[in-house]
């Protein structure tokens, strides 16, 4: 079962959703060879449904059975361990029947029944903060979260708190524009006793600015917040990459492409050595 280690720095990595096997494969064999040169692993992330599009046209995945298959298609093929986004919390048992890890999207991180029933199925799972909220405000969906993995109803015992992570997303400014507070790993590790993961590719969508109402993005800034955030504090990091970013089915103007994603990442490890010396 994949873990969040507090002492290397490790990754997720993977396209926004799941599209073909031949996509998924192509991905996914990437990280995996780049997984021997990140010291705390990669963990293979993609959606099975993006359930919080801008345009309600949008497309948004396999669902949850065919995505599933899918997910386990990777791991049998890569190795890797994999994640993906829950949004109800009867996804939550099946999810957790094939994907190593949970995770709860930005915009339902308060939401109580959808965290326990993450947590109750004994898998780590992954919070992102919600856009509008400060660090110290995911305190509570932290502790939900183990509340449940500690429960009787849970298949696993409470564990230690590197099972569960909290993820910095950027926080809203104004209309259509998301800032990083480089103090907020820091402020959010302390809050919440978690190791603190920087989505470097969702920090920098400009929601409801893309062309007819979708997100737009600005790719370019992944590289210097990731680097910032590196030398910040955070222990791990969270991109999504997709070899082509520009035809991708969702998220692609905040998408690293695969081609440049190794020399970004090799660099990101050498300054999170450096910066932990």
């Amino acid at each position: 079962m994949a873990r969040f280690p507090t002492d290397a720095l490790f990754l997720i990595a993977g396209p926004c959703v799941l599209e073909s096997d031949t996509l998924n494969f192509r991905v996914g064999e990437h990280l995996a060879r780049l997984a021997e040169r990140v010291p705390g692993g990669i963990i293979y992330k993609a959606s099975f449904d993006k359930a919080n599009r801008s345009n309600p046209g949008a497309a948004r995945g396999p669902g949850l059975d065919e995505g599933l298959a899918a997910l386990a298609r990777v791991r049998d093929r890569t190795g890797l361990p994999v994640l993906t986004d829950v949004h109800l919390p009867e996804q939550c048992a099946p999810a957790a029947e094939v994907v190593d890890v949970l995770q709860i999207p930005a915009f339902l991180c308060r939401q109580t029944d959808l965290l326990v029933a993450a947590g109750a199925t004994g898998k780590p799972v992954n919070v992102k903060k919600g856009q509008w909220m400060h660090p110290e405000g995911m305190r509570g969906a932290v502790e939900k979260v183990r509340n449940a993995l500690g429960s009787p109803a849970s298949r696993a015992p409470r564990p230690a708190s590197h099972e569960v992570a909290v993820t910095e997303r950027g926080t809203f400014f104004g209309y259509g524009d998301l800032v990083v507070d480089m103090r907020g790993f820091n402020r959010m590790r302390a809050a919440c006793d978690a190791p603190v993961i920087f989505d470097a590719t969702h920090s920098v969508q400009q929601p409801g600015k893309g062309v007819g109402g979708a997100s737009g993005g600005a790719r370019e800034f992944i590289p210097p917040l990731a680097r910032a955030a590196i030398a910040a504090g955070a222990d791990g990091l969270f991109m999504e990459t997709h070899p082509d970013p520009d035809h991708a089915p969702s998220d692609g103007p905040n998408m690293i492409r695969l081609d440049v994603l190794d020399a970004l990442v090799e660099r990101l490890v050498e300054l999170w050595h450096l910066t932990r010396r």
